[in-house]
């Protein structure tokens, strides 16, 4: 545990958690996810606020991974502006693919691939990092569960319109609109769409463990494309002949279907399917105290001092 008081936020779009960490106390709380259709800084801001209330806590710093983070939302001195008054003097950002890499790994070399609604893999070598995807939902997060939901809604309407196999999943759409001529119109003028969206993961977990074909087809093609995100970041950091650890970490893997298949395509010399030495939110607590000389320190965006 950091010897300093440390407000930690693991912000994601399905939620926030926050972890108060101060010498002998800890605190977690939960928030509503990220808006990502609002500006950043200010959501922190209200979180970071009500937290400190929540817990009459006093804390000095504040670390922070957050999902998709921006060049744009980035700067942790305008973060540190809107907080003034909390008695937080110091700020450390981070995309929350470097404090997803934190928890699971700690300090040493590896990859770690994070699935929630969104996804993105982190490898970090002896003198290099490399992300892959985290490109958001229109453009990558592939494998993610906003990309199983989108996936299973794509085959309920085909299998609705007689384009494509039948499947459970028309049944699960449904139950959520149960004109499916008019489901689009609903989702598409929902705000929290992309949210609704990635919740459906679950449905094609839970078909494709019935055996569902359709449902499995979905799982399969997203072990694929998260074992494939892995490789090619282990690819682009590996400086020599080394094991590289491996972690597969949030919701996604939930499924074991998809845990399973995802293994078998990375099974081979040279990467070790490791357990996870902790979470994304002991990731972010753990950036109080990132070396200077890691090769993570030069995406951490400071501001302060503590």
């Amino acid at each position: 545990m950091s010897p300093r008081s440390v407000l930690a936020i693991d912000a994601g779009q399905t939620a926030i958690k926050v972890r108060l960490d101060t010498p002998g106390h800890r605190d977690d709380l939960l928030f509503r996810g990220i808006d990502t259709h609002e500006p950043l800084l200010p959501q922190l801001a209200d979180v970071v606020r009500e937290a400190v209330e929540r817990t009459h806590g006093s804390p000095t710093l504040l670390t922070a991974g957050i999902s998709g983070l921006t060049e744009r939302d980035s700067d942790a001195g305008a973060l540190l502006s809107l907080l003034s008054g909390t008695g937080i003097r110091g700020a450390r950002l981070a995309h929350d693919s470097t404090t997803s890499f934190l928890g699971a790994l700690g300090s040493r070399s590896g990859a770690v691939v994070a699935a929630g609604t969104g996804v993105v893999t982190l490898a970090v070598g002896l003198h290099s990092v490399a992300r892959v995807d985290g490109w958001g939902y229109i453009m990558g997060d592939a494998g993610s569960g906003y990309w199983i939901g989108r996936a299973a809604l794509d085959a309920s309407m085909r299998a609705y319109d007689g384009r494509g196999p039948a499947t459970g999943l028309v049944d699960v759409v449904r139950e959520r609109w149960p004109d499916l001529a008019q489901a689009y119109i609903a989702l598409q003028s929902d705000d929290d769409r992309v949210r609704i969206v990635a919740a459906f993961a679950a449905d094609v977990a839970a078909l494709a463990s019935d055996g569902d074909e359709v449902a499995l087809r979905i799982t399969a093609e997203a072990a694929h494309e998260l074992a494939t995100s892995v490789s090619t970041a282990i690819g682009r950091v590996r400086d020599r002949d080394e094991t590289f650890a491996v972690c597969a970490v949030g919701g996604v893997f939930g499924s074991a279907l998809l845990r399973d298949a995802f293994a078998e395509e990375l099974s081979g010399p040279g990467i070790e399917l490791v357990t996870p030495l902790g979470t994304a939110i002991d990731g972010a607590v753990a950036l109080a105290e990132l070396a200077p000389t890691h090769p993570l320190t030069a995406d951490v965006r400071h501001a302060g001092t503590v």
